[in-house]
Formats: structure tokens, sequence, C-alpha cells
């Protein structure tokens, strides 16, 4: 949340959620949550984005190099093991909608997958999708079974002791509420709150501002749990609840998927950078950095990210290794 925890779903962008084989470290947060395919009850259809893959003979999925094209001075930046290959192996953990997941034919999809694929074409690379325990990925990537991870991983001082990133995005905790709502999260006693259980936001983020409220002689937040981040979205889209609380892109997600009868209540906090995880040291780091800053001179990143309805959380210059905790 932002990265993922595993969740992480949330976690959010500076929880600590799973430890892998080298030691603890933040990420998305702590509980897988899925966005259903459809929104019963509002009829809203889940974006499929704009990428389509097949299964390879070794297990991995591969999906089509999307719609940018091949920038010469760029790609010659590339490590020429890399660049001989031809391809550019990405070891990814779903689901982490609307990041990247599997839409019901069983493609991965999502803004991470959009956004990497216009990297694979500047860089002249095919990219190829491995799965993988999202705790496994970076050791991969250290490993060389990976040349770069692509999870919503959250860019910290500890994970930059291990691997470089190149930051493209950024993350936080966001609420939203029905559309015309007075909802404020710094002044919320008292309210309704949906959340998926597990979260940072059940464990932490509404127990701290609802001792607040009580320290303050005001009610409790009533925090409303919920075992899917779609019933929580539905919650307040059917008046159950008087807002939500997850990690901005989930969020910003289901703001676009409600079409209209949802908006933010407040704005984004605890905010953390994204980032592409590459060995270290890797010209790679480079190659990437210089990939998303054409794509966003070109404006094909707002597009990507327009398409998701993450907006919110696009920045105006990705950096190496620029994590704030």
């Amino acid at each position: 949340m932002p990265g993922k925890d595993f969740w992480s779903q949330a976690v959010g962008p500076k929880q600590k959620v799973e430890a892998n084989v080298l030691g603890g470290f933040q990420g998305r947060r702590p509980k897988i949550w899925r966005i259903a395919a459809v929104f019963a009850a509002t009829g809203a259809l889940v974006l499929s984005g704009c990428s389509s893959g097949t299964e390879s003979g070794d297990g991995s999925t591969q999906t089509e190099a999307a719609t940018a094209e091949k920038v010469d001075a760029i790609a010659r930046t590339v490590p020429e093991a890399i660049k001989s290959s031809g391809k550019l192996i990405i070891g990814v953990n779903i689901p982490y909608a609307p990041n990247e997941f599997k839409d019901p034919a069983g493609k991965i999809v999502g803004f991470d997958v959009d956004l990497m694929n216009a990297i694979a074409g500047t860089l002249g690379l095919t990219p190829e999708y491995r799965e993988a325990d999202f705790a496994k990925i970076i050791p991969a990537i250290q490993g060389g079974t990976f040349n770069v991870g692509m999870s919503s991983f959250t860019d910290s001082k500890e994970r930059e002791e291990q691997v470089d990133f190149v930051t493209y995005f950024s993350a936080g905790t966001l609420w939203a509420q029905p559309a015309g709502g007075e909802v404020d999260p710094e002044n919320a006693c008292g309210k309704k709150v949906a959340v998926q259980a597990t979260t940072v936001q059940e464990t932490e983020e509404l127990p701290a501002r609802s001792q607040k409220c009580t320290d303050a002689g005001q009610p409790a937040i009533q925090i409303i749990p919920f075992d899917s981040q779609d019933a929580a979205t539905n919650a307040v889209v059917l008046g159950q609840a008087d807002a939500m609380s997850a990690d901005s892109p989930v969020t910003l997600y289901a703001i676009k998927q409600t079409n209209g009868k949802l908006e933010q209540a407040g704005a984004m906090f605890d905010s953390a950078p994204y980032g592409w995880p590459v060995e270290k040291g890797s010209a790679l780091a480079q190659s990437l950095l210089q990939a998303l800053e054409h794509l966003i001179e070109t404006g094909k990143y707002k597009e990507i990210a327009s398409n998701w309805g993450l907006e919110e959380g696009m920045i105006d210059k990705p950096v190496i290794n620029g994590a704030v905790s």
C-alpha cells in the first residue's frame, strides 16, 4: 500500500508484513484480497485492461507486449545478457487487483502489467511473467532467476539492502464514501467504516482513530470488517456503512468500478513509493528508469494509470532507491 504485504494487501505503505527467507520486510499488506469480477449490486464491470496472455510450457505466463514502441537509445542500455535473450523475465505474485490479477479467462492483467508491458516494449523486449510466492521474488532476483519483480512492492530502506528499486507509483491509504457524502477521516467518530478483515486498516489505522475518539469522550468508530474487499465496497454502496478504508489503488479502483456511486473521502495518507526490484547494482535499473521517464513524457504512463482509475498515485519523476523509511 501500499505495497503488498503480502498483501499484503495493504500493507499499506509502511507496515511490516511477512518475512522472507532473508528476514522480514514491508510490502503489500497482510492479507490477500480480491475484487470481484462483477459487483452484482452495482452492475459495475471489472476493467480487464488491454493485456492478453498465454500459458507457456514452463508454467510461466506470457503477457503480450503493450502498445509502446521500441526506443533504440534506451534499448541499448539494457544489460547484454538480457538484450541477447530478447526477454524480460518478471516475477509476479497474484492476486492484487487492480495492479496484478487474473481475468476470468486466466490472463494476467492489471495496472502493473500494462505498465510493465509498455516498459518492455520501449526496451525492445518481450515480457515473460512467472508467478511466485511474494516472499520468494526478491531472493529469486538475487539468484538471477528473475530480471525484475513486479508485485506492488513498497520500496523500503530494508529492502534496498537486498535489491535496487525503480519507483513508479505512490500508494497510501485512502477512504471512499457515497457520492455527495461528507465523511472526514480525521473526524469520523461514530461513523460506520467498512474494511477488509486483517488488513492494516482494520488492525492498526481504524483502531487508533477510534481510540482517539473515545479518549476525547466521543463515540467510537464502528469498524465493520468483511472477508473480501468487494463486500466492503458494496456495503458502502448499499448504505450499510458510511465509508470504507483501503490501500489507495484498491479504493481508486473501487471508485472507478462503481461508476460514480462512490467518491474519495479526504486525501491519501501514509504514502510510500512502489518500486520494481532488480539485482543490486544492475544496469537494468537505469534502463527501467529511462523507459519510465519516456512513458511519462509521451503520456503513455498517464493513459495506463487513467485506464485503471489510478491517476491519484502517479509520480512525476521516477528514481532509483527512493524509500522514505
